[in-house]
């Protein structure tokens, strides 16, 4: 994410002094030539996703103000929703517009807010369609909750694709955003998602992480027959904790840990068992949960410990 959001405030920053000068980039000098471009000053600025640094364009007169990343700023607040909205597919040039006036304010012209987001918006499209790598060796798949702008703030859920390559290294594959508050997509929704993914050139997922959605490992077998499904662990602690009073969460938590961390996936069952016989009489529905996910849960047990 810092390399989208170094560009998106790059292209920003280039269209803030197409502007001011009243040209763009290697064309005739600026407005009743009073001064031209002067190349690039680079700048590191602090954001959501870290360190980001970015290269601020100067003009020959020092005149020049940025506004998104203003003079003297280290520390950029206000530009993660920008990045998000622009990353994500779904959302509308309106909604994505609402951010940009945000930061934005009574600092430009009316018509420089949407000029700014045609810019970025067209240079961001081409990322969202990128050819993929051809496999994957994990993908994991989730949704968070974000603040969305067009009038007024609501939050959306935006649905996200990592993953991790042959290197080691992850990947944002894509995010996509839900309509209106709803709080959750089903099977089918992630089925077009993986689909879209796929026609981008995976040709194979080796294990996908995810939640425990009904209905989810139908689709991704659809997709990629062979892949492993790997059900998030944290959900399933999340998931228990909701089926036992407060003060006893902490012990809970200590006594499902030999499960997950099991020695082999053969161990993990007797661990459970004895689970079972310490809370099994107490909390009955977190026995439940965890047996209807088993086949989801104990595929990464068969690996060693590096690889989990």
């Amino acid at each position: 994410m810092a390399q989208v959001t170094k560009r998106i405030l790059e292209v920003a920053l280039e269209t803030e002094m197409a502007e001011h000068l009243g040209c763009e980039a290697h064309g005739p000098k600026g407005r009743n030539g009073r001064s031209s471009r002067n190349g690039r000053r680079s700048k590191t600025v602090l954001t959501g996703v870290g360190l980001v640094e970015v290269a601020v364009p100067r003009d020959r007169d020092g005149s020049f103000e940025p506004v998104i990343v203003k003079k003297c700023l280290r520390r950029l607040d206000s530009v993660d929703e920008i990045v998000l909205s622009l990353t994500a597919k779904g959302l509308t040039t309106g909604e994505i517009s609402a951010h940009f006036a945000e930061i934005y304010g009574a600092s430009v012209g009316k018509d420089q807010v949407p000029r700014i987001t045609d810019a970025v918006s067209a240079e961001m499209v081409e990322r969202q369609n990128r050819p993929l790598d051809r496999v994957y060796p994990v993908v994991f798949v989730d949704a968070i909750m974000v603040k969305i702008r067009d009038g007024k703030v609501t939050n959306r859920p935006v649905y996200v694709a990592i993953g991790v390559t042959t290197n080691g290294d992850r990947d944002i594959l894509g995010l996509w955003a839900g309509k209106d508050s709803q709080a959750g997509q089903g099977a089918k929704f992630w089925q077009q998602v993986l689909t879209e993914i796929k026609n981008r050139g995976v040709e194979d997922v080796l294990m996908l992480v995810c939640d425990g959605l009904k209905g989810l490992p139908v689709s991704i077998s659809t997709v990629w027959p062979n892949t492993f499904v790997q059900t998030l662990v944290v959900h399933l602690l999340s998931n228990s904790f909701r089926y036992a009073p407060r003060q006893h969460w902490a012990k809970l938590a200590k006594d499902l840990k030999p499960v997950y961390t099991a020695s082999t996936e053969a161990a993990a069952p007797e661990r459970l068992e004895e689970f079972d016989e310490a809370w099994g009489h107490r909390c009955p529905a977190i026995i439940k949960l965890w047996r209807s996910a088993w086949a989801e849960f104990v595929p990464f047990l068969q690996f060693d410990i590096e690889i989990r």
